[in-house]
């Protein structure tokens, strides 16, 4: 395994990639868990060379958030990497990637302030600036992202098509804990009760996606949220359904499939977590217009 610390050492090795390979990328921020070997595992079964990126973004972070605190256990997640068979990992600085009199931002637009657009302002900016650099630099054919960060995965999607970016962006499936939790690299500072709390999320997506129809699923998993909230150290953000491609909020008569999106800050994490809701379209009686009785 090769390792770029610094942008030209990641274009002369970049430029080594055999011509024919197909090379598949993972972004990622570090603090790397079984969720992110699944990103890798699923980019080694679609790619030549896997390429993984290690970089604590500071323009997705806002004021008062963990940046500072982010965990950054570098040297366990380049072992972990070469675990994996990773061919090149490339841990920029910030100062390298944002060189001074950095100008100019990616916009992610209508869908990006909605949300956790809106918990978070320009998150969702910051974190396609920092994309479509590494997909510049890296020039993968395959980018997998975790569907745990439905939000994320949707605006990079929306990214590649607008902006008519040769590269697959792949959605991998969300990697839960034995308890149900989703992995998250945040996980580590949640206390014993916390976590006990932030369970409330798991049982309301699963509440909800036992009911037949979106009405009863809100109603399911309302009903589990509204109990959590009265317990201090648990406060609900939203819980909201919508069109997983868009984001737009959904009425609750909406056929077809739905994403049921939550978010919390349990203690002093903030979780997210989400569960694709399919109920089939309603079936619409067929009218027979009536025939006059016959005289």
């Amino acid at each position: 395994m090769k390792v770029a610390r610094s942008i030209a050492e990641l274009v002369g090795l970049r430029a080594e990639v055999p011509a024919g390979n197909r090379v598949g990328f993972v972004a990622t921020m570090g603090a790397l868990h079984a969720g992110h070997a699944s990103l890798i595992e699923q980019a080694r079964a679609q790619s030549d060379t896997v390429v993984v990126s290690i970089f604590v973004n500071p323009l997705q972070f806002g004021p008062g958030e963990d940046y500072a605190r982010y965990p950054r256990p570098l040297e366990a997640d380049l072992d972990r990497c070469a675990e994996l068979g990773v061919d090149l990992v490339f841990v920029p600085s910030v100062g390298d990637l944002y060189p001074p009199g950095r100008q100019v931002s990616v916009s992610a637009g209508t869908m990006g302030t909605v949300l956790e657009g809106s918990a978070r302002p320009g998150h969702f900016d910051g974190v396609l600036t920092v994309v479509l650099k590494l997909f510049n630099l890296v020039r993968p054919q395959v980018a997998v992202f975790g569907r745990k960060d439905a939000q994320q995965l949707a605006c990079v999607s929306r990214m590649a098509v607008d902006l008519n970016l040769d590269v697959r962006v792949v959605g991998a499936p969300t990697v839960r804990e034995p308890d149900g939790l989703a992995l998250s690299s945040r996980n580590v500072f949640l206390s014993p009760a916390d976590r006990g709390l932030a369970l409330s999320l798991v049982g309301a997506l699963e509440g909800a996606a036992a009911q037949p129809t979106l009405a009863g699923a809100l109603d399911a998993a309302w009903a589990v949220l509204d109990e959590a909230s009265l317990e201090p150290g648990f406060e609900l953000d939203y819980l909201a359904a919508v069109n997983p491609e868009t984001f737009a909020e959904v009425a609750s008569d909406h056929p077809g499939d739905v994403l049921l999106v939550v978010a919390a800050k349990v203690g002093a994490v903030r979780l997210i977590d989400n569960v694709i809701l399919r109920h089939p379209e309603p079936v619409v009686p067929l009218t027979v217009p009536r025939l006059p009785s016959p005289r």
